[in-house]
């Protein structure tokens, strides 16, 4: 790996039991990136910021939010003789990029309160390794480009192609696919920019998170530094 245009991952974990009445109430787990760069301290430190924050948020929401709910359902469940779940908050990144001056990645927050199962939640970033800056989907194509407009078309086209072979979206899912495009819902991998969909976006909980890849021979270009 070039340490001059890619940077050097660690994994940082942060795990807590919260209890209540001798309880488990919650089972928290985050496994977060530090970024070192040889070349660029400020860009380092930026981007390592961005990765603190996002995990100390997630951690302050299990504390403040999933916690209480927690203890409120245990004592229902305690009164009315039912049995207690504890809850689960865990998120954990997933590198996916690290090259050419671009670090990309995402994290799965994943939320168990109770039920049948829990649900995943997928954010992602993408960063310039020369800068710090969090890139924008705008940021990779030419300027005035309708990349929207672009990418719906490649999407439409390989959900057509699945569909042919295996009915694993809703029945609407080409209106779906316009209607539920979030531009902040991508990141790179080698082999092309990936765009994906939340749970019950276009599919069915057993379907997942949806991932559509462009690949960069598609696209006309691949990031560089």
């Amino acid at each position: 790996m070039n340490q001059n245009n890619s940077a050097v991952i660690s994994m940082r974990e942060t795990t807590r039991e919260f209890t209540y009445d001798r309880t488990t109430m919650l089972n928290l787990k985050i496994q977060r990136p530090v970024v070192q760069l040889y070349f660029n301290k400020s860009a380092q430190n930026r981007i390592n910021q961005h990765y603190f924050a996002k995990a100390n948020s997630f951690y302050r929401t299990a504390y403040s939010e999933l916690y209480p709910q927690a203890v409120k359902l245990y004592r229902e469940s305690k009164e009315s003789g039912f049995p207690f779940h504890a809850f689960e908050a865990i998120m954990q990144f997933e590198i996916t990029f690290n090259e050419r001056c671009h670090l990309s990645s995402y994290s799965d927050s994943y939320q168990y309160t109770g039920g049948a199962h829990g649900t995943t939640l997928r954010s992602s970033e993408t960063f310039s390794l020369k800068t710090g800056k969090k890139l924008a989907l705008s940021d990779l194509f030419p300027k005035d480009f309708n990349y929207r407009g672009f990418l719906l078309g490649q999407i439409i086209t390989q959900a057509d192609e699945i569909m042919e072979k295996e009915q694993i979206f809703f029945d609407d899912y080409r209106e779906l696919i316009v209607q539920n495009f979030n531009p902040e819902s991508f990141y790179l991998e080698p082999e092309g920019l990936v765009i994906y969909y939340q749970q019950y976006d276009i599919a069915p909980y057993a379907s997942g998170i949806i991932e559509f890849t462009i690949p960069y021979s598609v696209l006309g270009s691949m990031p560089e530094c």
